[in-house]
């Protein structure tokens, strides 16, 4: 299933269905390029998508160049994820039109909390209503950052 490139005629298109997605590209991405998933296992990022609400954003003639993803129980939480775009599509406001698209996603409505993590992008995610913990001392995190190496 695509949805129609609103804001750009051609030769764009976000894909929700995992059936669409070049999971070579995705992997070596998140694998390879993605400071958050390095090393992760072919099989892992697969699952992690099959699992997930998950978007892909492709170009008529490159195919993929885009992927993100959503966890969540579809009725209170979210987490935003392995949102990613190939560094030559990069530029043309794509990522922007791929958030906004996965914040109008109907599944998501009436969710108590979104949450994400980026190191370098809270400018693009500010845009969108996300903000810096409002209580920190209250969330923790239990990280294995070399898990996949």
């Amino acid at each position: 299933m695509a949805w129609p490139a609103v804001h750009f005629e051609h030769p764009y298109s976000i894909h929700i269905d995992i059936i669409d997605f070049d999971f070579t590209r995705v992997h070596h991405w998140l694998s390879k390029d993605a400071y958050w998933s390095k090393g992760i296992p072919f099989n892992v990022c697969v699952k992690s998508f099959e699992n997930s609400l998950s978007y892909g954003l492709f170009h008529e003639a490159d195919g993929q160049v885009g992927c993100a993803r959503i966890i969540t129980d579809q009725a209170t939480f979210a987490y935003l994820a392995d949102v990613y775009l190939h560094e030559d599509h990069r530029g043309y406001g794509l990522g922007y039109w791929l958030v906004e698209v996965i914040m109008a996603d109907e599944r998501l409505n009436g969710l108590r909390r979104l949450m994400l993590a980026t190191s370098n992008m809270h400018s693009l995610y500010k845009k969108f209503g996300f903000h810096a913990l409002e209580k920190p001392e209250i969330i923790m995190e239990l990280t294995r950052p070399e898990i996949y190496q």
